[in-house]
Formats: structure tokens, C-alpha cells, sequence
């Protein structure tokens, strides 16, 4: 059964789609995280234009962070003081983003930017992880115990000026460095259509010592609203969000994400980190081959307005 995507100006396979959405949806339950890291590259394997790409996905991070920051609020498991600043820096980061995205699409070069990006970012982020996921496993193998952290001891980016109190995370640190954190997450997110949580989490344990018991719903509420904000101005500033695309990416979405979220408590801990790594250093890994192989079409044409 074929649909047409009137932004993206082609059919696709219900199916197909409702599919992936089911399989990227598994994956998100899986890990806790949201599946927009995986689920653009897919689309855009399938092509999908690559503006469409990011932006429709988009839709369905807003569809599964709101159900996931809902049920952190009724945990008291999120640091709204915390969330506030990452916010702050996460919308500022989601408007350059969009401008940046517009500006690349004008100029022609956006699906360049898009694939070196993703190369650049996930394999360095996939190869660390992976790295420390070997490291602990063969620590634990040897019964190695790591030596707790001293109490009072903190990195220099923690101790700079503006200085904020979260007392629901019970930290004390400058509030430069979270929303520089932020920014930056912001900006990759509105240009490559990811979440970031799989960036923010990681941040939140371990440079600024966030507890586990909060870092999740926290990172979720921020991924929220930046992505929401994000969405809206591609569908504004660029016309690129597809709505038939988003709908039939949501309900895919939801229904493997039940699943996933089963499985995963059954995964260890070990094990879980190490899949996560090599899933993202795969993704990785797939579009560094899209810059070395030699397209089945080296030459196209397009139509472009002329202005007098």
C-alpha cells in the first residue's frame, strides 16, 4: 500500500514506514533514549530529501519526550530549576540551528553538512563510548573496583562564575558551562533532527554529577520543548515538515516503544552500553561510506528560480 507525501513529492510504503517507526520505537524503549539519531539516517536511506528528513523527525521526539517528561513529573523525578537553565540554552541553540539549516539549504549544501556532521559526531561519540564499555567490561572481568570520587573535588569548568544551586540534583556548579552544553545541543538537534538525549544524559552523570534518579525526566523535558520549538520553525521558516510522514513515524513509534521499554529491563547494564555504542558508531560508520562510494547517479538536474 503506497501513500503520497505531498512535502516530500513522493510515494512511500505504509507499511515501510509504520515499520521502521515500530523498529526505531524498539530501539528508543530499548535504551531510554530517542530514536531521532536513528530514524533520520533511515529516512534519508529511503529518500526521503534530506530537509524533510530532519525536520519531520522532529515530530515524533515531541511525541515520545512528552510522554516520557509526563511520567518523570508524576515521579518528581525532574529538576525543573535545572531543566529552566538548559532550556534557556537549548532554545537559543534550536534558533541558529534553524537559521544555519536555512541557510545550508539555500546555499545547496545541506545534505554535505548533514552527512559530515553525522560522521564526524557519532563516530567520535560511538568510538568513546565504546572504548569505555570494553574498559569496564574487562574491569569487571579482573574484579577491578574503581575508587570513589573525594568529596569537595570538582572540575574547573564547575567552579566559574554564576554559580547556581539545584537543590533536587544536589549540585552547585556555574551555569555557564550547562548552558553552553545546551546550545550546543540545541543546534545539533534543529540541523540533524535528533533528540541529543543520547548526548545530554551522558553529560548530565558525568561532568556535572546529575543524579541518575533525575538526569532522565530532566533531559526529556529539555528535549521537549526545544524540539517542539524546533518544529515549529522548520514547518514556518522552511515548509519541511511532511504531517502524513510525522503521523505514520508517531504511530509506529508508540507501539515499539512499549516493547522495547519491556526488553530493556531484562538487559544489563554492560551489555546495554555496549549495544548503544556500537549502534551509534554503525550509523557512524553508514554515512562515512555514503562520502567514499560512488553514487549510481554522479549527475542531476534541478530547476532553480531565477530573480532579476
Amino acid at each position: 500500500m503506497q501513500i503520497y507525501l505531498p512535502i516530500a513529492e513522493m510515494s512511500v510504503s505504509v507499511l515501510l514506514i509504520l515499520g521502521m517507526g515500530m523498529a526505531v520505537g524498539f530501539v528508543s524503549g530499548l535504551f531510554g533514549i530517542g530514536g531521532g539519531f536513528l530514524m533520520t539516517p533511515l529516512l534519508i536511506f529511503l529518500g526521503i530529501p534530506p530537509a524533510v528528513a530532519v525536520a519531520t523527525q522532529s515530530a515524533q521526539i515531541v511525541a515520545s519526550s512528552t510522554t516520557s517528561a509526563l511520567a518523570a513529573w508524576r515521579r518528581r523525578a525532574l529538576d525543573v530549576k535545572l531543566a529552566g537553565v538548559l532550556l534557556i540554552g537549548g532554545l537559543m541553540g534550536t534558533a541558529l540551528g534553524v537559521w544555519f539549516f536555512a541557510a545550508a539549504r539555500r546555499a545547496g549544501q545541506l545534505e554535505l553538512v548533514i552527512v559530515i556532521s553525522y560522521v564526524t559526531l557519532f563516530s567520535v561519540i560511538g568510538g568513546l563510548m565504546l572504548k569505555e564499555s570494553i574498559k569496564e567490561f574487562w574491569s569487571t572481568r579482573k574484579g577491578a573496583v574503581r575508587p570513589p570520587r573525594r568529596g569537595g573535588q570538582h572540575p574547573a569548568y564547575m567552579r566559574l562564575p554564576l554559580r547556581v544551586r539545584f537543590y533536587r540534583s544536589k549540585i552547585y556548579v556555574s551555569a555557564l558551562p550547562v548552558l553552553g552544553l545546551s546550545l550546543s545541543i540545541g543546534f545539533a538537534g534543529a540541523v540533524l533532527g535528533i533528540g541529543g538525549g543520547f548526548i545530554l544524559v551522558p553529560a548530565l552523570l558525568y561532568l556535572f554529577r546529575v543524579p541518575t534518579a533525575v538526569v532522565v525526566g530532566t533531559s526529556q523535558f529539555q528535549i521537549l520543548w526545544t524540539t517542539l520549538a524546533a518544529l515549529v520553525l522548520h514547518a514556518v521558516a522552511n515548509q519541511a515538515v511532511d504531517a502524513v510522514l510525522a503521523l505514520l513515524l508517531i504511530i509506529g513509534g508508540v507501539f515499539g516503544a512499549q516493547f522495547g521499554a519491556r526488553a530493556g529491563r531484562n538487559l544489563r547494564a554492560d551489555l546495554f552500553r555496549l549495544l548503544l555504542a556500537l549502534l551509534i558508531l554503525a550509523v557512524g560508520v553508514r554515512f562515512a561510506v555514503e562520502l567514499v562510494v560512488r553514487p549510481t547517479e554522479p549527475f542531476s538536474l534541478v530547476v532553480s528560480e531565477m530573480r532579476e
